[in-house]
């Protein structure tokens, strides 16, 4: 049996924010954010039909500014952030970030095309906004706290600032600020948390080297120095293995950390050409680990050895007669399949909540393709 073939979908504007919407566990949803100074800036909803293989659509204008960055609440359907430039009166180009909440999150076939022109598209109403402008102008990040999202973490120049949710998103409380200082003053440029240890701590990378903190002691934790040649672009804790983080940069490779020793990698993928701006772990099978890359591909890749699953299912010595022995077969770390149905750099790549074979990504051309793990893979997991 084929795969099915990929769901494409093309946005006007040019984009590279994207979300799976964490909340919805039923069917597939993904939040697209396009990235324009000259036109008022929209939200696509985008909800996946298994059925039929396709999208349907919901459109919002988000007339804060360009976005940068979007995030999910895990428990609240409606509720998400944004981190946007803004212009000011004084003709200034600053980043800030926001809570939003969408009016609703339609189901399968209840979404039409809107009418033509951004005039009849809605406006998202801004639920809170982040008071982070007294720490900086460079806000690239917004993380929620993984299991309750009563708490969030936002990047602001070189600091960590922590806010208390109040419910429905009303209003942020500042709690606490980290300041990292290191000589040059490099920036915070991606973060993490950490969905184990109660969710206390968070990594965040830091020009070309990855620092955590502990949000109980407001102290470092651990780092590793040099954890890529160039850049770090992205940072992905392993969702069903401890102490297993995964990062990628602009020395167009993927790595993958015990951080209890982080010496050296435990596993480092070579897959890619260029800048590499996105490493995802899938959610349910942690083997699998998607890359995104300014080369345009989309690679999905297979890293049993550093996951929750390295051995692959009972395999017989004999296949008839004699004992019962069995073996366990490690499954090889190695290229799953390459995506190519971009044409510009893939900025971002998200698993869906939903499915756990299903994932979206998103060129800066603003488009978005849907694909799947192939058949294959996906029964070599399962049986």
């Amino acid at each position: 049996m084929e795969d099915e073939a990929a769901v494409i979908y093309g946005l006007e504007l040019q984009s590279r924010s994207l979300a799976a919407l964490a909340a919805e566990t039923e069917t597939a949803c993904f939040l697209v954010g396009t990235q324009s100074l000259k036109c008022d800036n929209q939200i696509h909803v985008l909800v996946y039909n298994e059925e039929t293989n396709s999208l349907s659509k919901a459109v919002y204008i988000h007339s804060a500014g360009e976005l940068w960055h979007l995030a999910c609440s895990p428990t609240d359907k409606t509720l998400f952030s944004s981190c946007y430039n803004e212009i000011t009166k004084a003709g200034k180009c600053e980043m800030q970030a926001a809570i939003w909440k969408l009016p609703e999150v339609p189901s399968v076939g209840e979404l039409s095309p809107p009418d033509d022109g951004l005039a009849s598209l809605p406006r998202l109403e801004k639920v809170t906004h982040l008071d982070t402008l007294k720490y900086g102008t460079e806000v690239p990040r917004v993380l929620w706290e993984p299991t309750e999202g009563r708490k969030l973490v936002s990047l602001v120049n070189n600091n960590l600032l922590m806010f208390d949710l109040a419910s429905a998103g009303t209003s942020a409380t500042l709690t606490g600020c980290i300041t990292v200082e290191l000589k040059g003053n490099p920036r915070l440029t991606c973060a993490a948390w950490n969905p184990h240890q109660s969710c206390t701590l968070v990594a965040a990378a830091v020009d070309t080297g990855i620092k955590a903190f502990d949000l109980r002691s407001m102290q470092q934790a651990w780092q590793i120095e040099g954890a890529h040649g160039q850049l770090v672009r992205e940072l992905d804790f392993n969702p069903n293995r401890q102490y297993f983080l995964a990062s990628c940069g602009d020395d167009c490779l993927a790595k993958f950390w015990d951080v209890r020793n982080p010496s050296e990698p435990a596993v480092t993928l070579s897959n890619h050409s260029h800048w590499v701006w996105s490493v995802r772990y899938n959610h349910f099978h942690d083997q699998l680990v998607l890359t995104s890359s300014s080369d345009s591909r989309v690679i999905l890749s297979r890293v049993a050895s550093v996951s929750s699953e390295p051995f692959g299912h009972l395999v017989d010595d004999e296949e008839e007669g004699g004992d019962e022995h069995k073996e366990k077969k490690c499954e090889k770390d190695g290229v799953i399949a390459t995506y190519e149905e971009h044409e510009d750099s893939v900025y971002a790549v998200h698993w869906s909540t939903a499915d756990p074979w299903l994932f979206a990504s998103l060129s800066y051309d603003g488009r978005l393709v849907l694909n799947r793990v192939p058949r294959t893979e996906k029964y070599r997991i399962l049986l």
